[in-house]
């Protein structure tokens, strides 16, 4: 990615942190980043709004990229589906800025990241797809079920539970195994 580019989205991240969505301006954002605003509006000709949407979908990007590296050394599909419950649990709630905007301003917030769940569920689909035809060939996976709609259902659920989770504790390790036990594996996996 374009250095510039991407310290301008760090700079709208910054200042999402500090002001909000709604308040967040692209005069904010020059500051922030040290970037004029022509060279902000040549990144994004369509301004704030453009500017807002990238700026998720550049973090959600961030986040699945740290996903990745933290399950990549998972042995088998249960341990990295479970260990990525639980990565993708806490750093959702570590997140300072997505917390404060979930919470103050959810109306603007939820229909970027349902714009942006797409992009995501491919990435995790695509992520999957390696664990899934191993699972396929080694005959673990349930008749009729293809790696592909496993990657895919899988994903769905993988963006659901982390977010949110229900009754289920996913800080425990048992429960989190039960949880991919039953709900994820239990859908797509020989019992």
């Amino acid at each position: 990615m374009d250095n510039l580019r991407e310290r301008v989205l760090e700079g709208s991240l910054a200042c999402v942190g500090r002001y909000g969505m709604a308040k967040t301006t692209v005069d904010d954002v020059a500051r922030a980043s040290g970037v004029s605003r022509a060279s902000i509006y040549r990144y994004f000709p369509d301004g704030k709004e453009q500017l807002l949407r990238e700026t998720v979908a550049w973090e959600m990007g961030r986040f699945f990229l740290r996903l990745g590296q933290a399950v990549a050394g998972s042995p088998d599909l249960a341990t990295l589906v479970g260990d990525a419950l639980t990565f993708a649990h806490r750093a959702v709630l570590n997140h300072e800025v997505l917390q404060k905007v979930v919470v103050t301003e959810p109306d603007r917030l939820l229909p970027m990241i349902t714009v942006e769940s797409e992009r995501g569920l491919r990435m995790i689909s695509g992520f999957l797809m390696p664990y899934l035809e191993r699972e396929r060939l080694e005959g673990r996976l349930r008749p009729g079920v293809d790696a592909a709609g496993a990657a895919d259902y899988l994903a769905r659920m993988f963006l659901s539970y982390s977010n949110a989770p229900g009754d289920w504790d996913l800080e425990d390790p048992a429960q989190v195994a039960d949880l991919v036990r039953i709900e994820f594996l239990g859908a797509v996996a020989c019992p």
